[in-house]
């Protein structure tokens, strides 16, 4: 199992809509990834199973998308991602030693959008 290195992408527009599985197309054919995921397409999450990293079904927590010809953080889809973390849409099965780095690698990119994480927060 393993978090990806934080890549510190460029932020798309703040207004951008986020579709994952539309992302996830997109992604896949900038990396040149149609037949197996590569590290190209690994940038684009937050975490992996180093186990079944080449599998698709072996990556979760998509954040980015191409805008342009580059591979931007969405930040709807850093907030879904953060949503997940908190437990939305059933939360996402990740071993407990990778979760504090799913988050610190998450934070990185709301404190970029100028927020704080969702469990950073004092609500």
């Amino acid at each position: 199992m393993a978090v990806t290195a934080f890549q510190d992408l460029p932020l798309a527009d703040r207004d951008r809509a986020w579709h994952g599985g539309e992302a996830e197309s997109r992604v896949r054919t900038w990396a040149g990834a149609e037949d197996g995921p590569n590290e190209k397409y690994r940038d684009a999450h937050v975490w992996y199973d180093a186990d079944s990293k080449d599998t698709f079904g072996g990556y979760k927590l998509l954040v980015a998308d191409v805008v342009d010809g580059t591979l931007q953080a969405v930040p709807r889809g850093v907030m879904a991602a953060g949503a997940v973390m908190q437990g939305s849409r059933g939360g996402v099965d990740l071993p407990a030693k990778d979760i504090d780095r799913v988050k610190s690698h998450l934070a990185k990119y709301y404190k970029k959008m100028g927020e704080q994480a969702p469990w950073e927060r004092e609500d």
